[in-house]
């Protein structure tokens, strides 16, 4: 039995028979979503067990009635709803009163079950300037900032193409994000900086990244175009900027967001070993 079909007919064992864990070297720490097992028909708990078993740490974007799944394998819950949604959110005022609610609330369960990051958007422009938007995402932020600050939570804006998949998102653009975190000025509120989206709009990754890594509390990964597995079929060097990250002694978790076009499991464990720097 070779390599390539070795990790598809272990998919097929029992759980219990599927116990060694891969050693990784830790220096980031990665986690999954359940896009990354796109096209099986894994359970969540499925996913979990093989995420762990590949030598993730974390699994991303999974609400609370979810989190004892992960932790049972040992995963971390590593981001969970915020506030918004990516069309609608923090850069119209008239949402505000709406959504502090829902951010407070789900930043008590976040840091009541050992949950780092909470998400949130900008939303869409829809007319809305980016210096009005830049003003009233600041404002709502520094409502909840301290919120954040006494839970131990961060709260992420997420950094969305609008060229491809996004149309009309208002945080596509780093220096955004940036403005928002100069003028919050918390440790707790941060960027979201997803490489797949930002590669789209602006490229020069690892640049960008040194210069503004202040600001950024966690990454998502996706190959470009198509947003599928990292491999040699798409435009970005994944092992270079995941030395970056790890010669700044990032933290938090490098999660990826991906959708496979190749056995899931085998893709997987090349994106873990790609970015086990």
């Amino acid at each position: 039995m070779n390599r390539r079909n070795f990790v598809p007919t272990l998919a097929a064992l029992p759980l219990a028979a599927q116990q060694t864990r891969a050693q990784r070297k830790g220096r980031l720490k990665q986690a999954v979503t359940r896009g990354c097992f796109r096209g099986t028909n894994f359970s969540l708990d499925e996913m979990a067990h093989h995420a762990a078993r590949l030598g993730a740490t974390g699994f991303d974007l999974i609400g609370e009635a979810d989190w004892p799944t992960l932790k049972k394998h040992g995963l971390v819950p590593t981001m969970a709803p915020g506030a918004g949604s990516i069309r609608d959110a923090l850069n119209r005022k008239e949402n505000h009163e709406k959504l502090e609610a829902v951010m407070r609330s789900n930043l008590d369960k976040a840091a009541a079950n050992g949950v780092p990051n909470v998400i949130t958007f900008s939303g869409n422009r829809a007319g809305i300037s980016d210096e009005e938007a830049i003003d009233n995402c600041a404002a709502f932020l520094n409502k909840v900032k301290a919120h954040a600050e006494d839970k131990g939570v961060n709260i992420c804006m997420e950094y969305l193409n609008s060229k491809v998949n996004h149309p009309d998102y208002q945080f596509d653009r780093m220096k955004f994000g940036v403005e928002i975190c100069k003028r919050v000025n918390s440790p707790r509120v941060k960027i979201l900086y997803d490489i797949y989206h930002a590669q789209i709009m602006e490229g020069d990754i690892i640049r960008t990244i040194r210069d503004n890594f202040q600001h950024i509390a966690h990454f998502h990964t996706a190959g470009n175009p198509g947003r599928h597995e990292f491999d040699d079929t798409q435009e970005m060097n994944y092992l270079g900027i995941a030395r970056s990250i790890a010669e700044l002694k990032f933290s938090g978790w490098v999660a990826h967001e991906y959708t496979p076009l190749k056995d899931a499991l085998t893709s997987l464990d090349e994106a873990l070993r790609i970015c086990d720097v």
